[in-house]
């Protein structure tokens, strides 16, 4: 997380989120929860004139929020259905969004899977290197290929979450020691720098203690190591398919 400023000159923090739920027509397709979040997250100068002797500062970058307490992936595993109408989730988004917007895969490490929950979750050797040299690295990949697609001029719109397919990973699936929570297939539904509305999907989230992390980004296995944008779509495309773990 970038530093917010010097003590002696406090720079201003803002950030504005908001949260609407909605229930999908009735027909066809999966029943919705939809997310949406925005961050003004870059720090002001002081007022005034900087102390004798100082300089006068600069304006700081934008900023990677906490999804969750530190240290929450060291804890134990719990049941709890993770919500996306609380501020994990609203800072999820934001931060997803801002690797995303920049490039920078670096801003979306709070709301990714975290690697002392992998050690705990996964019966294999080494699930620290796994997560080291396939999970993260691979997210890096794809933000900065959906980076080439939405550009920095885009405006986040809202998040679609299947709430209906998601489900339960038990112990001893998918090489599992610990179950978790798995939703596949969310859209992130944005307008370009024209106005147009356009979307693109998150392959994976699952859960750690009662909240939503990503774990595949644009796609949860590939051919070859490239990165990859998970179905992108004009206009807010389709979430899902269910399946996978």
């Amino acid at each position: 997380m970038k530093s917010r400023g010097a003590p002696a000159l406090a720079a201003a923090l803002a950030l504005a989120a908001s949260v609407a739920l909605c229930a999908c027509a009735p027909g066809p397709g999966p029943a919705t929860i939809t997310a949406t979040a925005t961050a003004a997250a870059t720090a002001s100068p002081a007022k005034g004139s900087p102390a004798k002797g100082t300089t006068a500062p600069t304006r700081a970058g934008p900023v990677a929020l906490p999804v969750a307490p530190d240290g929450d992936g060291a804890r134990a595993q719990t049941s709890s259905m993770p919500r996306t109408d609380n501020a994990a989730f609203r800072n999820l988004v934001a931060d997803v969004w801002l690797s995303v917007t920049t490039g920078t895969a670096g801003y979306a490490r709070p709301a990714f899977f975290p690697v002392a929950a992998y050690k705990q979750v996964k019966a294999i050797a080494y699930p620290e290197g796994d997560w080291t040299s396939r999970l993260w690295y691979d997210y890096a990949l794809d933000a900065k290929k959906a980076h080439q697609l939405v550009g920095s001029g885009a405006r986040l719109v809202t998040v679609i979450v299947p709430k209906n397919y998601a489900v339960w990973v038990p112990v001893n699936a998918c090489y599992n020691k610990v179950g978790y929570w798995h939703v596949p297939g969310a859209r992130v539904v944005y307008r370009d720098k024209e106005g147009k509305v356009r979307s693109f999907g998150i392959a994976s989230l699952i859960s750690w203690r009662g909240v939503w992390y990503v774990i595949h980004f644009g796609a949860v296995t590939r051919d070859i190591w490239r990165g990859y944008v998970d179905d992108p779509q004009d206009g807010p495309g389709t979430p899902g398919p269910p399946g996978g773990c």
